[in-house]
């Protein structure tokens, strides 16, 4: 138990909220009080906007040199401590000791690739199709940028959009879920003592009602990046577009793997295994959906229940655990739904599903396999976030394609099989943002682009690269020589 209390970081300062503190309560062990943690209101949530357009213009002056440092030095820290920060993720978060420290590390490595990004920012020159006149084309900060980020990744999330709003110029408001402060403060802390400008990055921790409403709704911000639901994305859509404001959205998914006749059956059901049930299924690119051809679906489902029951579901920092605590106990109970549904429309439970009882008292549950489902059911429609799998069996690659297309979301597809004809046609006709072949649908890397189509996704790409379309904004000047 811990009574220690976490401010917020407005214009520099660590403040106290206007509000009520919460008490951050571990999903793995409900008599874990990680700290009590501040709440900011409205008011508090303007001034951190108006604090960020002071710090912005101050930040955007910046030498090169000193970004870089800045960046280098908030990603050195956090590689430093992964173990340490990475134990206190599984703590508010439920999931592995190894994916908390794993998830720290990777966020340690957003920033060190934006820190390298800073040195390559070029422009173009080139000649008007007027005689005597000069074009130069270059990329200027776009400004004060809002931050929204969920509860499932909440150090690495933080980590991909501030690193490259830092690294172009830009100042932040950032809005972490309010159910898991920690991370966020703790990665707060790392970046408030690294000689930014004060206001450059501000932490609002508070309910989405209050505080996320007030970001979205400003007009005094110039981009919002959130990623969350798809029915919160829409409202922040909405309410984005009336003022205008560039819009950045990540939202929900139901990813399918596909397995062919021909696939590497033990390497199918590790990829099937890994992209269902890692982070406990709390992941939008989890793949929820098997798409399992027929000639191989027997075969498929037994070795896959056998998989299953290897995989130790426990605390989240006991050693040898493979699957950590669900989120809390409304996830729980959103979990259990689904598993209710799928049986009431008619798919079988080859394994697991159960509530399990640890030594700790926290959220524990068997990782769950349906057979016999169909694309239309609604567990195979909705995104779930849980650590539950339908296999639907289909005749042949031609139906299997159609059917991981049959679906509204199109952020990561998969496909096992040894057949390159295959994997070709898969990489050109899956209608999604990521296509993974002979791998897991969980996992990316963060140099390339990442996003998806349809409902999973609106505006310009995160990570990589392209992460500049949406942090930055083309000013092309014309110059009479």
């Amino acid at each position: 138990m811990s009574d220690s209390v976490f401010r917020n970081y407005i214009a520099g300062e660590w403040v106290d909220g206007n509000k009520n503190n919460i008490d951050n309560i571990s999903p793995a062990d409900t008599k874990d009080n990680i700290g009590k943690y501040a709440q900011a209101d409205k008011a508090q949530t303007l001034a951190a906007i108006e604090a960020a357009k002071l710090g912005q213009a101050e930040w955007e002056k910046s030498g090169l040199e000193q970004r870089y440092s800045v960046l280098m030095a908030i990603g050195d820290e956090l590689i430093a401590r992964k173990d340490e920060l990475g134990e206190l993720l599984a703590r508010e978060e439920g999931k592995t000791l190894a994916e908390g420290a794993g998830e720290t590390y990777r966020s340690g490595q957003f920033f060190h690739y934006y820190a390298a990004e800073v040195l390559r920012q070029m422009g173009e020159t080139t000649d008007s199709v007027r005689p005597g006149v000069e074009i130069e084309t270059r990329r200027e900060p776009v400004g004060v940028v809002g931050i929204i980020t969920p509860w499932n990744f909440p150090t690495a999330t933080g980590a991909w959009k501030i690193a490259p709003a830092l690294a172009y110029g830009n100042s932040v408001v950032w809005k972490p879920a309010n159910q898991v402060p920690a991370s966020a403060w703790a990665l707060t802390e790392i970046i408030s003592r690294q000689g930014l400008p004060a206001g450059t990055v501000n932490l609002v921790m508070g309910p989405g009602a209050e505080v996320g409403d007030t970001l979205i709704h400003s007009k005094e911000i110039n981009a919002l990046t959130f990623t969350g639901s798809l029915e919160t994305g829409r409202k922040v859509a909405v309410a984005t577009a009336v003022n205008l404001i560039k819009c950045q959205l990540e939202m929900g998914s139901k990813n399918a793997l596909i397995v062919l006749d021909d696939a590497d059956i033990d390497n199918a059901v590790e990829c099937a295994v890994g992209g269902a049930f890692g982070g406990t299924g709390q992941k939008c690119t989890a793949s929820s959906r098997l798409i399992v051809t027929e000639g191989i679906h027997d075969e498929f489902v037994a070795k896959m229940t056998e998989r299953m029951k290897k995989l130790v579901v426990g605390h989240p920092l006991k050693e040898g655990v493979h699957i950590g605590a669900v989120a809390d106990a409304r996830q729980m109970e959103q979990n259990l739904s689904y598993l209710e549904l799928a049986k009431k429309e008619g798919g079988e439970l080859a394994y697991g599903g159960e509530v399990l009882t640890e030594e700790a008292d926290g959220y524990y549950m068997q990782p769950a396999l349906f057979t016999n489902t169909t694309n239309q059911m609604t567990i195979n429609r909705e995104e779930a976030f849980a650590p539950i799998a339908c296999i639907i069996k289909v005749a042949d690659y031609s139906e299997a394609l159609k059917t991981l297309n049959d679906t509204n979301f199109g952020l990561v597809g998969g496909i096992c099989t040894t057949s390159l004809k295959y994997a070709n046609d898969f990489k050109r006709n899956a209608k999604t943002g990521c296509a993974m072949i002979n791998l897991p649908t969980a996992g990316t890397d963060y140099h390339v682009p990442f996003g998806g189509r349809k409902d999973s996704s609106f505006g310009p790409r995160e990570q990589g690269t392209y992460a500049k379309e949406f942090y930055t904004v083309v000013k092309t000047t014309y110059m009479r020589t």
